[in-house]
């Protein structure tokens, strides 16, 4: 230990050096006799220890103490005198000694020294700890705010997520809903429309028969509910995304230009009609028909909603999407041609806004909705691969836009081309065309079977898709396929997917209530294959001279894997 020594005696200064010796300390001895040598000492807080004498010539003990207090407190002081009183002692030790021995009593020096040097340690230590508590409590209001801070981040990204998951369940809720529905009336409108066609077909016959004009009139009533049945068979398949589509590029601002004598006529004089359309809009790939209808349904539902008048806008603008969709309707990221259709109206409530797309849901009276107005939009937004939003406020209107894919670049798409089956074993030039119609409804199957031989064909029958092969492997000389599409075991897709291995010359025509896409063009058949049950117009007989005038040439050779 390094020991400071205050003391004018040399014999008093060889006298601790004997004693300390005696104890066998090990030390080194720094010793100074006046004010400024001590202060100097004391100034650097050196030492392990200061042993000072009470009388010295230029100043006494308790200023000694008083300058080691100021400078270096934590040393331990002793005060080594052969004059200091009880009453000083005293005095001393109040104003900070460690302790004192007197010359007297040089050894009791060592046992003081250890004590004071012990004292010292746990003083130090007891300081250290104050200190570290301090410098706790001094960061606990920080770590207690930082942690603060973290659990409320914590707790408003968990906000975020409840509020995103509660978001994504009800979009899966509705479009579950949605997709149940729509399940649900595309099967009724297909049985529907096998029923219509029946009817349709049925009432035709009935009017080359009958001759007075009161039966031709009742025919004609019959006629036009059949017609409307089968109009709003077409509205469910729309909803369901199971309608018949035929896309082309269209110009939305020419479309909606030319409707605009239309618009005015159907929602009549009380409504101004006015037209935003962006001079450079890109076109849209879609049906033009039914285009059509969809903006004529947004501008009746507009007309509605607005009792006294008001102001109708048609809105049309070049639309870049980057965020995903927050609700089934509205359309995935990328690039659409937007139409829009604003009001003026009294807009929709929030209770009755998450049910507007669902079919026959209208708030309207008995027999001035049907309800299926916006589920056409959105079924055929859907389909056509864009998509819906809704802006509505009370009180101010509401607007409805209508996403639509844009057209990137002409597109064609090349049909394959069958080859012709050459019968002339067992056909003569001069026969008619051989047609083979397939439907497992039978009342169905007679009214095409009646219109295909009014028409002038040969027409054999088959109930099923596996009586249609059978009928094939013992003649393949059919010059066309007329098949349902829905039939219960071997579907119409399975026919002709059967035919187009064996028979790959003999073309196919599907006759349906409903066509799913999808399964259609991996059975091979385009658009100009199908037709759309209740027969209407003639459209049976077109759609197979057609394919019969596409199909037949003459010279060809039979082609069959069989």
């Amino acid at each position: 230990m390094h020991i400071l020594l205050l003391e004018d005696s040399d014999l008093d200064s060889e006298l601790l050096t004997v004693v300390l010796d005696g104890a066998g300390l090990t030390y080194r001895l720094e010793r100074t006799m006046t004010r400024e040598a001590f202060t100097a000492a004391a100034v650097e807080c050196r030492h392990d220890l200061i042993l000072a004498d009470y009388v010295l010539p230029t100043f006494d003990g308790l200023s000694a103490l008083a300058i080691a207090r100021e400078h270096c407190p934590e040393i331990p002081f002793v005060f080594v005198s052969g004059t200091l009183g009880e009453d000083i002692a005293v005095e001393a030790l109040k104003n900070g000694a460690t302790d004192y021995v007197t010359k007297q009593r040089l050894d009791r020096l060592p046992t003081v020294i250890v004590r004071a040097l012990a004292e010292a340690r746990a003083h130090a230590e007891r300081r250290a700890a104050e200190r570290a508590l301090r410098a706790l409590n001094e960061t606990l209001e920080t770590r207690v705010a930082e942690r603060t801070r973290e659990l409320a981040e914590a707790n408003v990204a968990l906000r975020r997520q409840i509020v995103e998951r509660e978001r994504v369940e009800e979009a899966l809720r509705q479009a579950q809903r949605l997709e149940a529905v729509g399940q649900l009336t595309s099967g009724v409108a297909h049985d529907f429309n096998n029923l219509l066609t029946v009817i349709a077909g049925n009432i035709e016959f009935l009017a080359r028969a009958v001759s007075d004009d009161r039966s031709r009139h009742r025919l004609e009533m019959m006629r036009g509910a059949a017609e409307r049945g089968a109009r709003l068979t077409a509205q469910l398949l729309a909803f369901s995304r199971r309608q018949r589509l035929d896309p082309v590029p269209v110009r939305l601002n020419e479309t909606a230009a030319s409707m605009r004598d239309l618009l005015q006529s159907s929602i009549g004089g009380a409504v101004r009609i006015e037209m935003t359309l962006q001079p450079d809009l890109w076109p849209a790939l879609v049906d033009a028909t039914q285009i059509e209808l969809i903006i004529l349904n947004l501008a009746i539902n507009a007309r509605d909603a607005m009792a006294v008048g008001g102001c109708l806008t048609i809105e049309t603008a070049n639309v870049r999407l980057g965020a995903a969709p927050s609700r089934p309707e509205e359309p995935p990221p990328g690039e659409y041609a937007m139409v829009a259709v604003s009001d003026t109206g009294s807009g929709i409530p929030p209770e009755v806004l998450h049910r507007v797309f669902e079919p026959f849901f209208t708030t309207k009276e008995v027999g001035k909705g049907s309800g299926l107005g916006l589920a056409q939009v959105y079924g055929f937004a859907k389909q056509s691969g864009g998509g819906v939003r809704i802006e509505t406020e009370a009180g101010e209107g509401t607007t409805v836009r209508v996403y639509l894919p844009r057209v990137a670049a002409d597109e064609g798409v090349e049909a394959a081309e069958p080859g012709e089956i050459d019968c002339a074993t067992s056909r003569n030039a001069g026969d008619k065309p051989a047609l083979l119609v397939v439907d497992d409804d039978s009342a169905v199957r007679e009214i095409t079977v009646t219109k295909l031989s009014e028409a002038g064909y040969v027409i054999r029958e088959a109930g099923s898709g596996l009586a249609a092969i059978h009928v094939l492997e013992q003649d393949p000389c059919f010059d066309l396929v007329v098949v349902d599409f829905a039939m219960p075991g071997m579907n119409g897709v399975d026919v002709a997917a059967e035919i187009r291995k064996s028979w790959p010359a003999i073309p196919v025509i599907f006759v349906t209530g409903y066509a799913d896409q999808t399964a259609l063009t991996r059975g091979g058949i385009g658009e100009d294959r199908i037709v759309q049950k209740p027969f209407l117009d003639g459209e049976l007989e077109r759609k197979v001279a057609a394919a019969l005038h596409t199909h037949r040439a003459p010279g060809l050779k039979l082609v069959s894997s069989r």
